[in-house]
């Protein structure tokens, strides 16, 4: 059964910091590229990070880059977002999700699975 699991979101005052996991039972962990994604209230689904398979390939939305790491443990079967120096309009659910045989794609409609989500909420 295919499972991704979020975890870490919370409260933070701006400045902050969070780390979130992603623990997914794919099968095959290491043949998934994996994304964050988030949803704030009355906006639609939008890119965070990627990391490709094998880790050697990350991407960022501008609006997250300098700030925010994604990493990944294959061993683990794991995916970590790293949140640091946060702002309010970073507030939002966070999603993870893995794409079969991608390469880290910004575009949520190639993603095959999806988690439930974790809020982040930042305040000023």
């Amino acid at each position: 059964q295919v499972q991704v699991v979020e975890s870490g979101g919370g409260l933070v005052q701006a400045g902050g910091s969070l780390r979130l996991s992603c623990a997914a039972s794919l099968g095959t962990f290491s043949s998934y590229a994996m994304g964050w994604f988030r949803q704030a209230p009355g906006k639609e689904r939008e890119f965070v990070a990627a990391i490709s398979w094998g880790g050697r390939s990350t991407y960022y939305a501008d609006s997250v880059k300098g700030r925010f790491a994604i990493s990944r443990d294959n061993a683990k079967n794991t995916v970590y977002l790293q949140m640091n120096s946060l702002k309010p309009e970073d507030t939002a659910v966070y999603y993870c999700a893995a794409e079969h045989l991608g390469i880290g794609s910004t575009w949520s409609r190639t993603y095959n699975f999806w988690g439930q989500g974790t809020q982040v909420t930042v305040s000023s």
